[in-house]
Parts: C-alpha cells; sequence; structure tokens
C-alpha cells in the first residue's frame, strides 16, 4: 500500500512538474520576442514598478497551467479566495524582480509554485536573462536546465556565500559582523535567490523583510527538492494558500551549506531584530 501511495505521489509530482516547464518554456519564448525598450511601466500603491510585461505573462500563465477546480494566486490578479477552497492551488509570481527588468539587471525570475494543502509541493523557476529553469520537488529532486546554449565555462558554486536582497543590502543592513570567510552577494529577484541556493551556486539566502507567498513558494519548493532547509527567523512553519498571504521573514539553506554562513546569518539575525 505504501509503495503505490508513493508512486502515485511521485506521478502527480512529475505531472506537475512537466506542466510547470512547458509553461515556463512558453513565457520564456514569448519574452524572447518581446521588445523591452517598448515596455509601459507605471507603480503599485507600495512605490513598486509593474510593466506590460508583467500582465502579459500572468494572463498566459493563468491560460495555460491551471486545471478545473484548481486555485490561483498571483501578484498581479485580483485574489477571490475562491482558492482556499481547492485542493492545488498555483502561486505565481509572473515577474519576480521587475525592478531589475526596468533597470536592465538579469536578476529577474518568472516563479511558479504548487500547493497542496497548505504544503508547496513542486515548483520552477525560470531567469530568462541567463536562460536558467529551475524545476524541483521533494519526490524527484532538483533539475536545472539551459534553455539557450551554456557559456564555454561552468559557473563555480560557493556554499560560503550568501545571497541577499539588493534593496536591504543597500541600505546598509548586510553590512555588520561578516566572516572573512563568508562572501555576501546582492541580487535582485528573491525567487532566483532561491533557486540558486537550491543549486548549490550559494549556501544560503535570507531576508529580514515579510515576503508574500508568491514571492518565494516556487524556490521553497527547490530548496525542499535539493535536501536544503527553510526555517523562519520566528521558528514557525510555513503554510502556503493562507487568506492573508504573508510570510514571515526567513533563511534558506543549500543542503552543504558552509558552517561560516549559519553563523554569520546568526549574528546578522540579531542585528536585523535590533534594527528592526
Amino acid at each position: 500500500m505504501q509503495s503505490t501511495l508513493a508512486s502515485t505521489t511521485l506521478d502527480s509530482r512529475e505531472a506537475g512538474l512537466r506542466r510547470i516547464s512547458s509553461t515556463l518554456s512558453l513565457v520564456a519564448q514569448v519574452i524572447s520576442l518581446t521588445d523591452k525598450n517598448a515596455l509601459s511601466v507605471s507603480h503599485a500603491k507600495n512605490g513598486d514598478p509593474v510593466t506590460s510585461l508583467d500582465r502579459e505573462i500572468n494572463q498566459i500563465i493563468r491560460d495555460t497551467l491551471p486545471a478545473q477546480n484548481e486555485g490561483w494566486l498571483s501578484e498581479e490578479s485580483r485574489d477571490d479566495l475562491v482558492r482556499l477552497q481547492c485542493g492545488r492551488v498555483w502561486v505565481v509570481d509572473p515577474i519576480d524582480g521587475t525592478r531589475e527588468l526596468v533597470e536592465r539587471i538579469p536578476e529577474w525570475s518568472v516563479s511558479i509554485g504548487l500547493v497542496e494543502e497548505q504544503r508547496v509541493v513542486a515548483g520552477g523557476v525560470l531567469n530568462p536573462c541567463t536562460g536558467e529553469m529551475f524545476l524541483g520537488s521533494a519526490e524527484t529532486g532538483l533539475k536545472v536546465l539551459q534553455l539557450v546554449s551554456p557559456g564555454a565555462e561552468s559557473e563555480p558554486k560557493n556554499n560560503a556565500c550568501i545571497l541577499v536582497s539588493r534593496r536591504e543590502y543597500g541600505e546598509g543592513k548586510w553590512r555588520s559582523e561578516e566572516e572573512h570567510s563568508v562572501k555576501v552577494t546582492p541580487m535582485g529577484s528573491i525567487a532566483y535567490r532561491l533557486a540558486r541556493v537550491a543549486a548549490g551556486y550559494a549556501g544560503a539566502t535570507c531576508t529580514f523583510e515579510p515576503r508574500n507567498e508568491w514571492d518565494v513558494a516556487a524556490g521553497v519548493a527547490l530548496i525542499h527538492a535539493c535536501g536544503g532547509t527553510v526555517q523562519t527567523v520566528s521558528g514557525r512553519p510555513i503554510p502556503f494558500n493562507s487568506r492573508v498571504p504573508r510570510l514571515d521573514t526567513f533563511c534558506a539553506f543549500s543542503r552543504d551549506c558552509s558552517p561560516a554562513v549559519y553563523r554569520t546569518l546568526a549574528a546578522y539575525r540579531r542585528y536585523g531584530q535590533q534594527a528592526s
């Protein structure tokens, strides 16, 4: 019985990841044909930029991905709370890192997470600039695809590196108590940061600011896929598909994260709590 259940779960995850991969591949094709200089840019109430490409990608994913009786939660869609009655919910950020897109920094991404019973079970993150697609679940493991021809040299991995918010870094929140053996690198999209940690390009990522579910759902699934861990600052578990889709601040660690990173983040968390 257990073997049958495990096989059914694996089949379900593989099917979900195929749907994510197919959708992200379609989005990548649309983005490649888009004139980035012709994008219209407006601003949300909090001052964050929103482009016409955010809305276009949102519509493509919504038209392509959810099946009947599957819920939907996205940064660019009105939340009607019907999703709370659904056993499966797609949690989507059409563009995570719109500011980086506008400023031509190649650190923005498209993020798709699949949630079942408040647990994120599969995810995919696409960086259209680099052509990287990260796919994974705890049952299937992590897969990194290169949609464009990779460079001659493979990128080195560094389990003693912490990827942090570009904005938080600019505000000086990561400039105290750094160990010489640990590198702190600012990077735009948190979904992309989580994906890179899952792939082993960095040891950890952390944020002092609360996040929306769509920012991190796919990335958290990738961390689980690689055998890494996610820890909230408060110590509470991370539920998804909540009525109010906001999450506590948290840190995510790769499977092979350097002990020096844990020590540094412990110091930074103390600093962050004092600063807040």
